[in-house]
């Protein structure tokens, strides 16, 4: 490990020299992609400059205790030593996990689709609450947030919605969402208090950037219509919505969220790309050994991966067996709690696999 990181720390140092050359600050293209291998490597060589620095006073002390010293200055030095090595330790494992794999995806854009499972009506109103509560998070978490495509249903639930999260590390924060989740809870339209048990699906998918995915627009049939929906001012006045049809691949994308057409289409070609790219990534998925797969969770849609129950007050991530008894909380935002977790727990499997 430790060979491996003085190598990086010879690279870190190039980049730094390349940086501060004008020809790759004039070169906008290579700045950008040192800068951000820069930013990758920082906290890494940070850390590991803190355990040479670490080691040598450890050697020192460890040094000294071969000469005469009185009991007093033993003690300190001995204490020198303790404190030390203690350190080493701590310094150790942190380098153990930064030195794991980044997901690629990780500090991109997020487009997270919502769709209404089983329980009909009340499914839908379901998805209307995790739509909630995953904008307030990203609210307080200081992400963008836009809407891009609502199938709303007349009692104010969706039967599909699509958004996207915008900021720096989005995918990081919502990539363990994907899943099918499930509420359990009495109806308002239930007369006969009986709890009913319905589901929503998540997809969480990275943004795509222009040069990972190409599509030949002879691939694409582009079609314009009214908006639909439960209602509203704009919708069916005019048509400014956009139909994309992929024909390779089936897919059929729709957007209506803005008044300008051009706009919607923009948006439908963002979507569409992200969705061709995550089957490409669903496919190279499947070649992955199952035990390399991380216990966190697939992000398989048809995995079962929480439970929100009403009448108990609580919500359990079944990938990590984690309960937490504060679910008003945890609906209007508050899920960063969670969030930690399963990043801990996908961090520990990877720590157990590179030590295998």
């Amino acid at each position: 490990m430790l060979e491996k990181l003085a190598q990086t720390e010879k690279r870190y140092i190039q980049i730094e020299e390349e940086l501060a050359s004008p020809e790759v600050f004039s070169n906008n293209e290579r700045y950008t992609s040192l800068m951000k291998e820069y930013k990758t490597l920082t906290p890494i060589i940070t850390k590991y400059r803190e355990y040479v620095e670490t080691k040598e006073a450890n050697e020192e002390a460890y040094a000294m205790l071969d000469e005469s010293l009185d009991a007093e200055m033993r003690e300190l030095v001995t204490s020198e030593l303790r404190e030390t090595k203690a350190k080493l330790e701590v310094i150790t494992e942190e380098l153990k996990i930064l030195l794991i794999p980044r997901d690629p995806n990780d500090d991109k854009n997020v487009m997270i689709e919502i769709r209404s499972g089983a329980g009909g009506e009340e499914a839908a109103l379901f998805a209307g609450v995790l739509y909630r509560m995953y904008t307030m998070y990203a609210q307080t978490a200081n992400f963008k947030v836009s809407l891009m495509n609502a199938n709303e249903t007349e009692l104010g639930g969706f039967k599909e919605i699509t958004f996207m999260v915008e900021g720096e590390g989005a995918y990081s924060r919502f990539k363990f969402e994907s899943g099918v989740h499930r509420v359990q809870r009495v109806p308002e339209t239930e007369s006969q208090g009986r709890i009913q048990t319905s589901t929503a699906t998540v997809a969480v998918l990275p943004e795509v950037e222009d040069i990972e995915i190409e599509i030949n627009p002879a691939d694409i049939i582009i079609e314009s219509c009214k908006s639909s929906g439960a209602g509203g001012q704009h919708v069916n006045k005019t048509e400014s919505a956009v139909r994309l049809t992929h024909k390779p691949s089936g897919l059929v994308i729709e957007c209506q969220e803005e008044r300008s057409q051009f706009k919607n289409r923009d948006k439908a070609m963002k979507m569409l790309k992200t969705k061709l790219y995550d089957m490409k990534q669903s496919e190279q998925s499947e070649k992955i050994a199952s035990e390399r797969r991380s216990q966190v969770g697939t992000g398989d849609r048809s995995e079962r991966i929480r439970t929100y129950n009403y009448p108990q007050g609580r919500v359990t991530d079944h990938r990590i067996s984690l309960t937490l008894h504060s679910l008003e909380s945890f609906l209007n935002g508050n899920i960063g709690e969670m969030i930690d977790a399963l990043i801990t727990a996908d961090t520990a499997e990877k720590l157990k696999n590179n030590a295998q």
